[in-house]
């Protein structure tokens, strides 16, 4: 059975930085792609950034430049390294894996951003 288990949120204040970490396990084969989503309270959930087993990446606009996407194939685990932090920032972030075909989903770490 396939999970993930995300760490890393809190509260931090405007120009802050934090990192998100998402380890999946039940892992048997490669990960086709990892990412980042989130969701902020009356939004739809939106991606952040995304990794493909080949290292490439995508990012939304909004956090391009600030947040950086990694993963370690090892270990399974991709990691979101946030910095200058903004108060649109604020959302629940999920990690989520395509993986033989599946979609998978984390249970959400919270990342607040006070002005």
């Amino acid at each position: 059975q396939v999970q993930l288990v995300e760490s890393g949120g809190g509260l931090v204040q405007a120009g802050g930085s934090l990192r998100l970490s998402c380890t999946a396990s039940g892992i048997i084969f490669s990960i086709s792609v990892m990412g980042w989503y989130r969701q902020a309270p009356g939004k739809q959930r939106e991606l952040v950034a995304a990794v493909t087993i080949g290292g490439s990446t995508n990012y939304a606009d909004s956090v391009k430049d600030r947040f950086t996407i990694s993963r370690d194939n090892a270990k399974n685990a991709a990691y979101l390294q946030m910095n200058s932090l903004k108060p649109e920032d604020t959302a629940v972030y999920y990690c989520n894996i395509l993986y033989r075909s599946n979609t998978y989903w984390g249970q959400g770490t919270q990342v607040t951003v006070s002005s």
